[in-house]
């Protein structure tokens, strides 16, 4: 190409970082690609071991969880499994919460079984319990900030000190909360994971996830684990979700805002036998939630409709104005039905045990001004 036709900045420079959108990169000769894979110069060669957008973003997610790295992943399980398939040996035993997403389970218990790792679950909110467990030294612990669905909250430090004490590590899930309300790493967590799909990116229209933390020797495992295993993230997911950075808490604090008045609504209408929200007195974590998040207590919460499922039915056709989509995260307000979805291959016993009944409904409450959702609400509650 002439230089002539060569695109030049001069002395202008993007304000939006550019999207690097190939696969793969060029390089000048043999010792260029010796310098990058050997001696860790900078450069990149293939898009699966790293590219500019998902190394930009993993540094940025790095600074706002407090950690010193963070590696972007395809999805948020992605990200579950690349701390999993990095810390863990046939023969060892991780040691989980008994209230987690339902496809983080299938994880530990179908697919970790068959490699022989076992899993044992234990109600992270009696800490006794927790440390009778840790005397069978599992690998590590693993735990959600903020339970999915029905919003219990953890106390991370107690649990690090538990953990560190049986030499296991800390694994958080962090996805509910986000580093806006709270951060892990700053309360003894050795990993923390987010589905960025969700709040932090914002806007359902990427799937990424992220793994962060403080051990420097646990990096390059994890940046090769993740590329031998297929992990990796794509460009222009990336770039999305450095977008949707600069409103994050923004958005979380409004979406907090609008939850909070919204349960409050909520449990003072016919036809809801329950409403489960931290900020509430009657939430069994209230007390432990005002001191593990900061400055709101989610954008997450669940109500039970006294009707069962044919109630849940009625109110997706009533009120259309709150999407039936089974994911979270949303700037408008959406709904989803945990029997059915993210629960959905939960026994009945273990639905029963944690409260998932037919009638629950879990919301992901969005920006909107609160009049919108309430009035919406409103017309499925008729």
């Amino acid at each position: 190409m002439s230089k002539s036709n060569k695109a030049s900045l001069g002395s202008t420079k993007p304000l939006v970082v550019p999207l690097y959108q190939s696969s793969v990169y060029t390089l000048p000769d043999l010792d260029a690609l010796d310098a990058i894979m050997n001696d860790g110069e900078p450069g990149y060669i293939y898009a699966r071991d790293a590219h500019p957008n998902a190394r930009r973003l993993g540094a940025l997610l790095a600074q706002i969880e407090s950690a010193q790295w963070g590696v972007v992943t395809g999805s948020g399980m992605a990200a579950i499994s690349a701390i999993l398939l990095a810390t863990v040996q046939q023969g060892q035993r991780i040691l989980a919460s008994n209230r987690l997403y339902g496809r983080t389970v299938q994880l530990f218990t179908e697919e970790l079984g068959r490699f022989g790792v076992a899993t044992e679950y234990v109600d992270c909110n009696d800490l006794s319990a927790v440390e009778t467990s840790l005397q069978n030294n599992p690998r590590l612990l693993f735990v959600e900030t903020m339970s999915n669905p029905l919003v219990r909250v953890v106390d991370i430090a107690a649990l690090a000190n538990l953990a560190h004490e049986h030499d296991a590590l800390l694994v958080v899930d962090n996805t509910f909360a986000t580093p806006v309300l709270t951060r892990p790493m700053d309360l003894g967590a050795d990993f923390v994971m987010e589905s960025l799909t969700k709040m932090i990116a914002g806007h359902s229209d990427v799937t990424l996830g992220v793994v962060a933390g403080n051990d420097a020797d646990m990096l390059p495992t994890i940046n090769r684990t993740s590329s031998i295993w297929g992990l990796a993230s794509n460009p222009f997911d990336c770039w999305l979700t450095e977008r949707g950075l600069g409103t994050l808490e923004l958005r979380t604090r409004a979406a907090c805002k609008n939850a909070e008045q919204l349960a409050n609504w909520l449990a003072e209408q016919s036809g809801v036998s329950r409403v489960w929200y931290p900020s509430r007195e009657d939430h069994p974590d209230h007390e432990l939630a005002k001191r593990v998040l900061d400055g709101g207590f989610g954008h997450m919460l669940c109500f039970e409709l006294s009707g069962g499922r044919d109630a849940v039915n009625r109110f997706i056709h009533a009120a259309p104005g709150i999407p039936f989509s089974p994911s979270l995260g949303h700037v408008t307000t959406t709904l989803s039905h945990p029997a059915t979805t993210s629960h959905r291959y939960a026994s009945p016993a273990e639905k029963k045990r944690q409260g998932i009944s037919d009638g629950l409904i879990r919301l992901s409450v969005g920006v909107e001004p609160f009049e919108q959702i309430q009035e919406e609400m409103a017309k499925g509650l008729t």
